[in-house]
This record gives C-alpha cells, sequence and structure tokens, in this order.
C-alpha cells in the first residue's frame, strides 16, 4: 500500500458534542469519503527524555516545537509495518515526516539505537533528533479510535475524528491491547481539520452555525498533565492542574 511521507499544512481542533458529530456527517455525507485507513483503532508511541523536555516545551507554545511517535493502524506483530515519525510545528505550520519499516526495525532503531538499513533525508532527520535528544525513550502509549475522510473536490482537505482516547505509561508495545488513563470525557469527539491552505467556505459556515470554536489540545500533553507530572513530579502537579 502506498503512503504519504512529508506534510506540510495546518491543523485545526476542535471538539464536537454527539449532536454536532452526527450533524457533521449528515452535512458532508455527499462531500467526504473514508480515506483508506478509514475507521481504524491507531495505536502511538511517544517518546521524550527523562526530564519531558519535549512536552515541557511544547505546553509553553514556543514558535518551534518538536516531537517523535511510533504508530500503528492496527495490532503489530514482529514483521508489520509500523511508522517512525518526526512531527514539528513552526509559527502555525505543521511539518510531519515518516518512515515506513517493520516493527522490529523501528525498535531496534529507536529504541536499541541500532544503524536502520536504509539510509535518506528523513532518516538523516530522525538520526539527528536521537543524537540531540540523549537519553530520548518511549514514556507514553496512546491510543483512539479514528474516522479519517478527505474532501472528494478537494483531496488536500482532511478531517478526523477521535474517540475513545487512552493512555498509560506501561506496556509501551504497539502490539498490546488497548487500555489506559481516560483523556476525553464520556460522549466527546475531537475533531482535526488538516489543510494547506484556508479554511474552505463551506467548513467555515458549519463551524460558525454550530458554534464549533477552535481548541488547543494535545493529547500527550493532556496525558502529562493529568497523570504524568504526578507521578514524576508531585510537587509541581499544583501549578500544572
Amino acid at each position: 500500500m502506498s503512503y504519504q511521507d512529508v506534510f506540510e499544512r495546518y491543523e485545526y481542533k476542535f471538539f464536537l458534542t454527539p449532536s454536532q458529530k452526527k450533524e457533521l456527517l449528515e452535512e458532508t455525507k455527499d462531500r467526504l469519503v473514508l480515506d483508506q485507513y478509514g475507521r481504524t483503532t491507531i495505536r502511538n508511541i511517544y517518546y521524550d527524555t527523562d526530564s519531558f523536555r519535549l512536552i515541557r516545551d511544547s505546553l509553553d507554545h514556543p514558535v518551534y516545537k518538536e516531537k517523535l511517535r511510533v504508530r500503528s493502524y492496527q495490532r503489530t506483530d514482529e514483521s508489520d509495518t509500523v511508522f517512525v515519525e518526526i512531527k514539528k510545528k513552526f509559527e502555525s505550520v505543521v511539518y510531519k515526516r515518516r518512515v515506513a519499516i517493520p516493527k522490529t526495525a523501528a525498535c531496534d532503531w529507536i529504541d536499541k539505537r541500532k544503524e536502520i538499513p536504509f539510509k535518506n533525508q528523513i532518516t538523516s532527520e530522525i538520526d539527528y533528533f536521537l543524537r540531540f535528544y540523549e537519553g530520548i525513550e518511549a514514556k507514553a502509549f496512546i491510543s483512539y479510535e479514528r474516522e479519517a475522510y478527505f474532501d472528494k473536490e478537494d483531496p488536500g482537505f482532511r478531517l478526523t475524528l477521535d474517540e475513545n482516547i487512552l493512555a498509560r505509561n506501561t506496556e509501551l508495545d504497539l502490539g498490546s491491547d488497548i487500555w489506559g488513563h481516560s483523556l476525553l470525557p464520556s460522549g466527546t469527539t475531537l475533531m482535526e481539520i488538516k489543510i494547506s491552505g484556508a479554511m474552505p467556505m463551506w467548513m467555515a459556515h458549519f463551524l460558525s452555525e454550530n458554534n464549533i470554536r477552535k481548541v488547543t489540545y494535545s493529547k500527550y500533553g493532556t496525558y502529562y498533565k493529568e497523570q504524568l507530572i504526578a507521578d514524576q513530579y508531585p510537587e509541581r502537579s499544583v501549578y500544572y492542574a
């Protein structure tokens, strides 16, 4: 299966109630189409330093930030394909680079620092990231149920709906079961709109008419504030509450 390995776009996030989600799918049923993954369970392993430097920097809302994760679209065996992704954000623009490799090779490369069997611009960026953030390691497993859509008339427009967002800091394996700390109130859907330019007028009208406002939300950041910081730094939990 072919896949895109380089992304440059704007990403906007919104919370939907059940009625808003229903209205969205009804309004867009003739426009939006499920992508190649459709409805699936996404598993992610997020990497950070011992001091959680990456997520702490991100929560300060800097002009530039970056993160590293390994993602799968299914429960994985050792030979299944996973995506090693480096994601950067600069002045509101999101840049994502990813490499598709077997799970075993990804673990050898990212966790054990063994040399990857092939080289390209993206692997070089990830290698630099691993050297720069010395001691970086797996810190969180985050999963969610996702419906992913694209616009039939504008393939550059993507919309995802995430539910049942769960996080934990044990059993950090993409082949493990789904369980963990819930990061969304019951019945809430996280909608993400991914576009290369301005918001399409039809979408802007839908958001306005249904009183849906943009939010600032990070799955890993939310988990860090709600759970990890209390576990690792109890004295700071009040400050970040």
